[in-house]
């Protein structure tokens, strides 16, 4: 159960990347306002505690920021100049935030460095918070924020969504990011929740922000389906006691059904294109679960093709072992382990691996195989959700 403190801390990072954005926009310069935020952070982390969260508290860490910038400024040469345009934006520019995500997805920064600076950022995640999410030191997160900061104002990285001829090299590196970015929210893999709501809906802010500037890029609105596909079935994800429920056994009745159409309209218009890609086709796979009736309507023939084209497009062990999973329930647990085999040497270190083959060897009539392999999924499993299934397993088997 969070406390306090936690609840103050998602208040904070609610505001954070808007004014982030919001900074840079107005000083020009990314790393002047990033240090800035964290001051206001920081304060606000150190006084609300006492005095209570404003009403505005947005408001309220943009004053603080606004008077350390004040003293950063008077500095500069051109500090009168700089301090007229300090004032509080009256209405909100909803591209802020895709600027400053487009900078901080620069391809002259290596992807890691993106992933933690865009954390950091725009999701105003500390450097502790990144680092126990991808399994790293404090250390070497803090070290690329800082070198990827120093990079882009020592290159001079314009802040700024890139024009046309630009687009392609960049959207990737976005839309990756982005993926990325709810998948840690979607099923967290640290030990410290199974989820996290805020990281979900900042992804889904995201991926919408993207879809509204960039109306004809076929992948940005199938990633944007991908994501409200997945949204819509939260519901039913988690028992009352916060445990897992697996696909099959899930009440089909608490998705939202009305999101669900809406997700299958945006695919459709995104293969209207003709430009198919790994979103929009994660999206359409993800859209036979959701459009199913019931598990057993489930329609795993598709799926395959689906697999099968994505794997043609980008081809990679972690779609292969998907593909698996679904071929199991079109072709039986003897053709899925075969495919399962080819795999062990690409995914010993991934944790649905071994939970997918303890499956399949549990189908197979191996249960003595089946619990060493879950054993092993357990070893590699931090997330405390899909831990309980792993030690319920393990018990019955």
């Amino acid at each position: 159960m969070s406390g306090p403190r936690d609840e103050l801390s998602r208040v904070v990072r609610d505001q954070a990347g808007r004014l982030a954005a919001s900074l840079t926009h107005l000083l020009g310069d990314f790393s002047a306002a990033e240090d800035l935020v964290q001051d206001a952070i920081e304060a606000a982390l150190r006084r609300w505690p006492v005095e209570g969260v404003p009403d505005r508290p947005d408001a309220w860490l943009f004053t603080v920021a606004r008077n350390r910038g004040l003293d950063v400024l008077r500095r500069q040469a051109r500090y009168r100049e700089k301090l007229t345009q300090l004032q509080w934006p009256t209405r909100e520019e909803p591209d802020d935030r895709l600027r400053l995500l487009f900078t901080c997805c620069h391809p002259a920064l290596p992807r890691q460095a993106q992933v933690a600076l865009t954390l950091r950022t725009i999701c105003g995640l500390t450097t502790g918070q990144i680092a126990a999410a991808f399994l790293v030191p404090e250390s070497t997160v803090a070290q690329r924020i800082t070198r990827a900061k120093r990079k882009i104002t020592d290159a001079g990285i314009p802040y700024r969504i890139p024009s046309d001829s630009e687009l392609p090299e960049r959207l990737q590196e976005v839309l990756t990011v982005v993926y990325l970015l709810f998948n840690e929210g979607y099923l967290s893999s640290t030990g410290d929740g199974v989820w996290s709501r805020r990281l979900a809906e900042d992804a889904e802010w995201l991926a919408s922000s993207l879809a509204w500037t960039l109306p004809r890029e076929p992948e940005v609105i199938g990633l944007l389906a991908l994501i409200r596909l997945h949204q819509a079935r939260a519901a039913g994800r988690f028992d009352a006691d916060g445990r897992i429920v697996l696909l099959p056994d899930q009440d089909r009745e608490r998705w939202d059904h009305a999101a669900i159409a809406e997700a299958g309209q945006l695919i459709a218009r995104a293969a209207a294109s003709g430009r198919p890609g790994p979103y929009q086709l994660q999206a359409a796979i993800v859209a036979c679960h959701a459009e199913a009736p019931r598990w057993e309507d489930t329609d795993w023939a598709q799926i395959v093709v689906l697999y099968d084209m994505l794997l043609a497009i980008a081809p990679s062990p972690v779609t292969r072992l998907h593909r698996a999973i679904a071929l199991r329930y079109r072709a039986g647990p003897e053709a899925a382990m075969h495919e399962l085999d080819g795999l062990a040497g690409h995914l010993d270190r991934y944790p649905l691996f071994h939970a997918t083959r303890a499956e399949l060897l549990r189908a197979l009539g191996a249960p003595e195989e089946a619990r060493e392999a879950d054993r092993r999924a357990l070893d590699l499993t931090a997330n405390p959700a899909q831990r309980a299934i792993l030690e319920d397993r393990i018990s019955w088997t």
